[in-house]
C-alpha cells in the first residue's frame, strides 16, 4: 500500500518534531537559522560537487525554473483576482511556488522509485533549495522590507555562494581534501531530518483558531493540483528519462516548502499563514500523494 510504505515512514519523523515542540515549547529561530545558514549551504556544496554536470541536469534546471515562474505568474494572478497587499502576496507566493523536494519530496521518491529515482530527486532538491534561498528570501523579505533590502538579503544567504564554488571545484577538477570533505558531509547529512523535525515543531505552532481559509484554499489548489499539472505539461517538451520525469512531477505535487516556513519566521512575513498553509497542504498531500504515485506506478 502507497501510503503505509512511502508516506507513513515520512510521517513519523514529522511527528517527532511535532511531539518535542508540543511538550518543550522550544523557540525555532534560532533552529531555523542554523539550518539556513550552516546545515543547507553544507547540503548544496557537497551536492553540487559530486553530481555530474550532465545534460539530464540541465533538464531540470530548466524544467525547475519554468515551473517556478508558471507558479508566480499564476500565484501574482490570483491575488491581484483577490486584491491581496505586498504583504499576503508575498505570503501566498511563500505557499505555492515553492514545494517540499528535500524533506518531504526525496524521501517519498525514495520510497516509491528506488535509489535511482532519489538520486534525481536529491539534485532537483538542492537545485530547488537554491531556487528558494534566491526567490523565496526575495519574497519574504520583500513582504515586510521591500524590494531593495531583499535583494540585498539573496546577497547574503551563503547557499547560493555554496554551489558557485562547488560548481567551480568541479569543473576545475580541485579535489577537496578528504578530511574537510569528511567534515561537510557530515553536517550535509543532518540537514534533511532536521529540517523535516522543524517542520514538524513548527506545525505544533499552528493555531487552528486563525486560519484563514480563502487564502489557504488558493493555496491548497496552486500548490497540490495546479503545480504537478503544469508540470506534466513542461515534461512533455523534453527528452527525459521516464523516471527522471516522473520524479519531477511527483515532486511538484509535494506541499508547500517547509523552508519558506524558515524565511517567514525569519523575515516576519505572515509566518502564521505561511505555517499554516504547509500544514493543510501536508495534510492533505497524504491523499493526493497517494492518488499519484498510484497514478504514476
Amino acid at each position: 500500500m502507497i501510503f503505509v510504505n512511502v508516506i507513513l515512514p515520512v510521517l513519523l519523523i514529522f511527528l517527532s518534531g511535532y511531539i518535542i515542540q508540543r511538550i518543550y515549547k522550544l523557540d525555532l529561530k534560532p533552529i531555523s537559522t542554523v539550518a539556513i545558514y550552516i546545515l543547507s549551504p553544507a547540503l548544496v556544496f557537497r551536492t553540487f560537487y559530486t553530481t555530474p554536470l550532465d545534460v539530464q541536469l540541465f533538464y531540470i534546471v530548466v524544467i525547475s525554473l519554468l515551473l517556478l515562474f508558471g507558479l508566480i505568474i499564476l500565484t501574482v494572478i490570483t491575488a491581484k483576482c483577490f486584491r491581496y497587499d505586498k504583504e499576503q502576496e508575498s505570503a501566498l507566493m511563500l505557499s505555492t511556488a515553492f514545494m517540499n523536494s528535500g524533506n518531504y519530496g526525496a524521501p517519498i521518491i525514495l520510497f516509491a522509485f528506488g535509489p535511482v529515482g532519489f538520486s534525481y530527486a536529491v539534485s532537483i532538491m538542492v537545485f530547488h533549495s537554491i531556487i528558494m534561498s534566491i526567490f523565496g528570501v526575495y519574497f519574504a523579505s520583500r513582504g515586510q522590507n521591500g524590494a531593495r533590502l531583499a535583494i540585498k538579503t539573496v546577497l547574503q544567504m551563503p547557499s547560493n555562494y555554496a554551489v558557485i564554488v562547488a560548481v567551480l571545484l568541479q569543473k576545475w577538477g580541485i579535489i577537496v581534501p578528504e578530511n574537510f570533505y569528511q567534515a561537510i558531509d557530515m553536517v550535509a547529512q543532518a540537514a534533511i531530518p532536521i529540517v523535516m523535525i522543524i517542520l514538524g515543531m513548527q506545525l505544533a505552532n499552528v493555531s487552528t483558531h486563525q486560519l484563514e481559509w480563502k487564502g489557504l484554499s488558493l493555496a491548497t489548489v496552486i500548490r497540490l493540483i495546479a503545480s504537478p499539472i503544469i508540470a506534466y505539461f513542461i515534461c512533455l517538451w523534453f527528452p527525459l528519462d521516464p523516471i527522471l520525469q516522473k520524479v519531477l512531477i511527483t515532486l511538484a505535487a509535494m506541499p508547500s516548502a517547509a523552508t519558506t516556513t524558515m524565511y517567514a519566521i525569519q523575515f516576519n512575513t505572515k509566518p502564521q499563514f505561511v505555517s499554516s498553509s504547509t500544514l493543510i497542504t501536508t495534510l492533505i498531500s497524504f491523499v493526493t500523494l497517494t492518488c499519484l504515485l498510484n497514478f504514476l506506478q
